[in-house]
């Protein structure tokens, strides 16, 4: 599985654009949500990407920020939601947006978007109930290969917490006790453990 590519934006065509890594041009797809963020052509760019493999074909989607990528997977799972209904999903909506709009049932919302009608847009909103929390988790963003180091550290130490067992509100609570620049997350998260057994 490829997980992401860094190399130079060689074509954007929504909702195609082209990646040139050392020399192989790979081809992606893209939600507009991505192609808003992506710099002039030739300039360097990093995406994370899923692999869709069909009967007739294998394609690479491309997404700016790993959250974007994450939503994309949570909608293929959607009985009767294939990639170009998930992709016009990241085209009309931002993560945040989606949340907000599953969260708030608000079936309207999404009959907005192309190719879904009530039916779908009920479904999406069901199946994807329990995933909000897990979507709306702090992600890196910007250059997965590169990411700033705070929010690395932070990201990092707050999916650790989660497989610990804590809910993301008390996480969250507890990493602003450790909320300090420059912090390794090893040293966030043994600050964010003696924050809770404080508590």
């Amino acid at each position: 599985m490829i997980g992401f590519l860094k190399g130079r934006l060689a074509m954007k065509q929504p909702p195609m654009l082209m990646l040139d890594v050392n020399g192989v041009g790979y081809e992606l797809e893209a939600p507009m949500s991505t192609f808003y963020g992506l710099p002039s052509t030739g300039e360097p760019v990093a995406l994370f990407t899923h692999l869709v493999v069909r009967e007739d074909a294998h394609i690479l989607f491309g997404f700016g920020t790993d959250s974007e990528r994450r939503l994309f997977r949570g909608l293929l799972k959607v009985s009767g939601v294939g990639p170009k209904i998930a992709l016009g999903v990241l085209s009309g909506a931002s993560v945040e947006d989606f949340l907000r709009t599953v969260e708030a049932e608000d079936v309207a919302m999404l009959q907005r978007i192309p190719g879904i009608g009530r039916k779908t847009a009920e479904r999406i909103i069901i199946e994807m109930r329990d995933s909000v929390q897990k979507l709306s988790l702090p992600t890196l963003q910007g250059n997965p290969l590169n990411p700033g180091a705070a929010q690395s550290a932070q990201s990092e130490a707050f999916s650790a917490l989660i497989a610990l067992g804590y809910k993301p509100p008390e996480v969250t609570r507890l990493l602003k006790s450790a909320d300090e620049p420059g912090l390794s997350t090893t040293e966030i998260i043994r600050r964010a453990l003696k924050s809770a057994v404080k508590a």
